[in-house]
């Protein structure tokens, strides 16, 4: 740094008491921690001072930022005794411009004893509103395909059917397997003290084939596919990609939501049989380590435990919560703002709600099919 481009201050007390601000009062330069602190305490110690006068003929350059730091000091208006070049007087007359602009008092809005609540209903309203007539565009665009099959975005639903499907057979194997081996892991350890040590085959099979298989899969596919479809839909939201097909004519229904919905109705009953093999499969390892009961024998008493009937609910349930997962993150994916912060709670909101979603689905198929014996 030239030592004559250092912001500097250089008071003299003569007859007239006069301000020389020398250097270049330039951002880059401003941003020195040090010399920022010793230049505010000196301008500090110069505010509400009318009697000055103030030489700005020694500036080499100035910005925004500088021309703000001497604003200030003058209360936001010229001084008296000012000198000031021609090349400078343009930032602060625009400055000045800007504190002559009033700025308009907060309105003070009452609030009912109940306003809170009625905006909370007012958003589930429209809410409720935007993903029926979601629901509704999806029947279209599907009649649609039935009519003209060959027409169909059949690229679209194959590349989602492998996004959601078979890239989410890692983590869904994964977490199956453990909570197979937990859940017969701590059933075992009850049964065994109780002699009933065949009937973990029961707990196992229904309790993972009716209920954790489904709910499993589609709390981990939400989390991982349903995020990414709200993501996906937002970024083209922020980047006006939606806009632009809208302009060319391109459905975005037919070409962006139907193939989401038909994939993951198709992939989360495979996903749900997939995680219900890996989770019995590890609880019928857990069972041998902690019953020494076979594994052979784990899987031949399981059909006798299990009816095919249960084994039908689950399926079902993978597609009902398959359909759901799929409206909500397209629905919150539409409704994201251009901005990051929205793209953000957008995401979150859109996991939250489908796995409320499908806790609330599957306590419904719980109170639908409560008549079918377990």
């Amino acid at each position: 740094m030239r030592r004559d481009t250092i912001p500097t201050l250089i008071i003299s007390t003569t007859d007239q008491p006069t301000v020389q601000v020398h250097g270049a009062w330039l951002t880059d330069l401003l941003a020195e921690p040090r010399l920022m602190r010793d230049l505010s305490a000196q301008l500090a110690n110069l505010e509400a001072n009318a009697s000055l006068e103030w030489d700005l003929n020694g500036l080499h350059a100035l910005d925004h930022i500088g021309a703000q730091l001497l604003w200030r000091t003058w209360g936001k208006c010229f001084p008296d005794r000012l000198q000031l070049p021609e090349n400078h007087r343009t930032l602060f007359k625009r400055l000045a411009e800007l504190q002559a602009i009033p700025v308009p008092a907060p309105q003070k809005t009452s609030r009912l004893p109940f306003g809170r609540l009625g905006g909370l209903a007012l958003n589930f309203a429209l809410h409720a509103i935007a993903i029926t007539e979601l629901i509704g565009q999806f029947v279209i665009d599907l009649m649609r395909l039935i009519r003209h099959p060959t027409k169909g975005p059949w690229k679209e639903i194959s590349a989602n059917i492998y996004r959601t499907g078979f890239q989410a057979l890692g983590i869904t194997a994964l977490v199956g397997f453990l909570i197979g081996v937990v859940l017969s892991y701590l059933s075992g350890q009850q049964l065994r003290s109780y002699g009933g040590d065949l009937f973990i085959v029961n707990l196992l099979g229904i309790s993972i084939i009716r209920e954790l298989g489904p709910m499993l899969a589609a709390i981990l596919i939400a989390g991982r596919s349903g995020s990414a479809i709200t993501a996906q839909l937002g970024v083209m939201k922020v980047t006006e990609e939606l806009d632009a097909m809208r302009v060319m004519g391109i459905p975005i229904g037919f070409r962006l939501i139907m193939p989401k919905v038909i994939a993951l109705a198709m992939t989360m009953p495979l996903i749900v049989i997939w995680t219900d093999i890996m989770a019995l499969i590890g609880g019928a390892i857990s069972a041998q380590v902690i019953l020494d009961m076979s594994p052979g024998f784990f899987f031949h008493k399981l059909p006798d435990a299990v009816s095919l009937a249960n084994y039908w609910i689950g399926l079902s349930k993978g597609v009902v919560f398959g359909i759901l997962i799929a409206l909500i993150s397209c629905h919150y994916g539409l409704r994201i703002k251009p901005n990051t912060e929205s793209l953000g709670q957008g995401t979150t909101s859109s996991v939250v709600v489908s796995i409320t979603s499908v806790i609330i689905a599957d306590a419904l198929f719980a109170i639908l099919f409560s008549h079918i014996a377990y």
